[in-house]
């Protein structure tokens, strides 16, 4: 149980390079378009203190973190809603993915080919967000032609469907994103069918390097984001791809002589969680497990998410926070000063409750 996230962007931004720093899978690099063809897949832990301190104070070893797959397709280019550059086949790799992290190119660099001429972080952005729009438009316009057929015949939720589907493409051809317009819960569960791109939450992420030239454009593209509802993060995207290759405790050293307080990685991830209103729980009855909810999930349905018996034989969940564990330092502890709580199924999870699930099927 954790989350998915596409890197996109045009051509020779260095999404291969970011990705690689991510996730560490060695995607192809080079200096012409379209060098990944079929999208690259990473699936990286999510950097947790917390879990290896419970891992210490339960003497649970090997304790299993939560992940996150970043999803790298192929550089979009204008045209790409209509094929060009190969790009509507990738477009179809991210319609299920819980967020965008659009990678915007800020540096130059003779070798490496601009495809656009020169860096200019807010064209580059509009470029793509366009094309998404335009894929975006296609799906739901030939949703509504089928809605329209169903309402014609006198089918009231098709009626619904084509107010919906029109209000949202008169919406995405004014330029907008679908993720700018309020929509109701039934509406939002109507258009998960559709997987459209423009409702994803994004993060922007600015590929920089070391010259004032560079940091500018980063300024540029935090002002974008925060004008447009979304989400900004820079990183040298260079230096980022050396660390990933260190040991740990190299790592630390490396990150502490360049002066970074933490690596993109994350940041990313942080950033993410936030974005996604995200948080972190924990298992403990036998093996150690870190699991990803959104805030708001009732016990029973975050049980269903480890297996549905969890869940549809639910009887209660023991919990405790992990701030209580770390304070008292033992989970026997925990149970002598009464502070092992009983919930039932509607219990809403927190970040950082360490739980054991009990259910009878």
């Amino acid at each position: 149980m954790g989350f998915t996230s596409g890197i996109i962007g045009l051509p020779n931004v260095g999404k291969s390079t970011i990705f690689n720093a991510l996730s560490g899978a060695g995607a192809v690099m080079a200096n012409y378009p379209f060098c990944t063809i079929e999208p690259n897949k990473g699936i990286v832990p999510v950097p947790d203190e917390r879990l290896l301190n419970i891992a210490g104070l339960l003497n649970k070893h090997d304790p299993i973190p939560t992940r996150i797959e970043f999803i790298d397709v192929a550089g979009l280019v204008k045209g790409a809603s209509k094929g060009e550059g190969l790009g509507n086949k990738f477009l179809g790799h991210i319609r299920d993915v819980d967020s965008l992290v659009h990678v915007v190119r800020c540096f130059s660099n003779d070798d490496v080919v601009h495809l656009t001429g020169d860096v200019d972080p807010v064209r580059d952005i509009e470029i793509i967000n366009t094309e998404l729009i335009l894929a975006d438009i296609e799906v739901l316009e030939r949703g509504l032609e089928k809605e329209m057929k169903l309402s014609r015949s006198g089918d009231r939720k098709s009626k619904t469907k084509t107010d919906m589907l029109r209000r949202l493409i008169g919406h995405l051809n004014e330029g907008n994103m679908i993720r700018s317009i309020a929509l109701a819960d039934e509406e939002r569960e109507i258009l998960s069918g559709f997987g459209v791109i423009t409702d994803k939450p994004e993060i922007y992420l600015a590929n920089t390097d070391e010259s004032p030239v560079s940091l500018q454009c980063a300024d540029i593209l935090a002002e974008y984001a925060a004008s447009h509802g979304a989400r900004h993060i820079s990183i040298i995207g260079r230096v980022e791809e050396e660390i990933s290759e260190l040991a740990d405790e190299e790592k630390r050293e490396y990150l502490g002589v360049m002066g970074i307080a933490e690596s993109g990685l994350s940041r990313l991830i942080r950033t993410a969680y936030e974005l996604l209103d995200l948080i972190t729980y924990y298992t403990a009855a036998t093996e150690l497990q870190a699991w990803t909810l959104r805030k708001g999930t009732p016990a029973a349905r975050a049980a269903g998410g480890i297996h549905t018996d969890f869940e549809r034989g639910f009887i209660r969940a023991e919990v405790y926070h992990y701030d209580v564990l770390a304070r008292l330092g033992s989970d026997k502890a925990v149970k002598e000063q009464g502070l092992l709580r009983s919930e039932g199924r509607e219990y809403i999870i927190q970040d950082g409750d360490i739980i054991r699930y009990l259910f009878n099927v």
